[in-house]
């Protein structure tokens, strides 16, 4: 007889050990101002990896199997097997999102871990072990950062907005958004390495508006959504559509993370 799987917030207090386990795996590597100690080579495409990748992946696929064993397990370190299209419960992991930033002693890396049910985050945290900063949220249940309930800023137009992103997407963003009345003045926030951080900052509050260049994968942003998500916020593509994932390609077209209040704007700006 099939068991029932443990509920996400059962589940919770358990994936946030795991990935503080995972995480001092991977910081002995880290020397923030300076390169990586870590073992570094390419991936086909140029990609680069280091042997922290791969720890941080191995373990968390032993980990998190064992702690939800009928889940199947997406992720950028390990061969995609197809078997998970089939199942209702996947594991959507990035061992370290922002691996560049992470070679180059850059804080903005993080370790990434959604729970899939229905092709939908039901779990997700991101972890920057550099800075100390734990996001996390259950479907249903809000949003938190180092335990404090979290929420999307409250800014509503594009005037004054803090954003961050592509540059030309920022661009396309200011030039639509000119042909409909003033071009609005916007602060534009230094680019956050890891994509899974610029969308949790987004869900804080930190930053108004991220923007997102096309070929992110599931792996970048299924725990951030559903964070931004419980906070108040969304991600979209720019046809206004949340993102989907455990799909046969897990990559996604150009997206934008904003508060609900911001979203319609942002959409009409980029209206092509």
């Amino acid at each position: 007889m099939t068991q029932t799987p443990p509920s996400p917030a059962a589940l919770r207090p358990v994936l946030h050990e795991v990935m503080q386990e995972a995480a001092a795996l991977a910081l002995p590597f880290f020397r923030e101002g300076g390169e990586t100690s870590a073992r570094v080579w390419s991936k086909a495409g140029g990609s680069p990896v280091t042997e922290a990748d791969v720890a941080v992946d191995t373990f968390l696929k032993i980990r998190l199997s064992q702690v939800e064993p009928q889940a199947a397990w997406l992720s950028e370190e390990t061969s995609d097997d197809p078997i998970r299209l089939g199942h209702d419960l996947v594991w959507i992991v990035d061992p370290i999102d922002g691996t560049r930033a992470f070679l180059s002693g850059h804080p903005d890396w993080s370790i990434a871990v959604a729970l899939l049910r229905g092709g939908e985050p039901v779990l997700g945290a991101v972890f920057a072990p550099a800075t100390g900063h734990f996001y996390e949220a259950v479907v249903g249940e809000g949003a938190r950062l180092n335990g404090a309930a979290i929420a999307v800023s409250a800014q509503n137009q594009l005037e004054g907005a803090r954003i961050t992103g592509p540059k030309p997407m920022q661009d396309r963003l200011l030039t639509g958004a000119a042909r409909r009345g003033p071009r609005p003045s916007v602060t534009v926030i230094e680019r956050v390495p890891s994509l899974a951080l610029r969308l949790a900052r987004v869900a804080e509050g930190r930053i108004d508006l991220g923007l997102v260049s096309r070929d992110s994968r599931d792996w970048d942003i299924a725990a951030a959504d559903l964070i931004l998500r419980e906070a108040g916020g969304a991600v979209c593509g720019l046809d206004g559509e949340p993102a989907l994932y455990n799909r046969s390609e897990p990559r996604h077209g150009e997206l934008i993370a904003a508060p609900l209040a911001l979203r319609d704007i942002v959409l009409t700006a980029l209206e092509k």
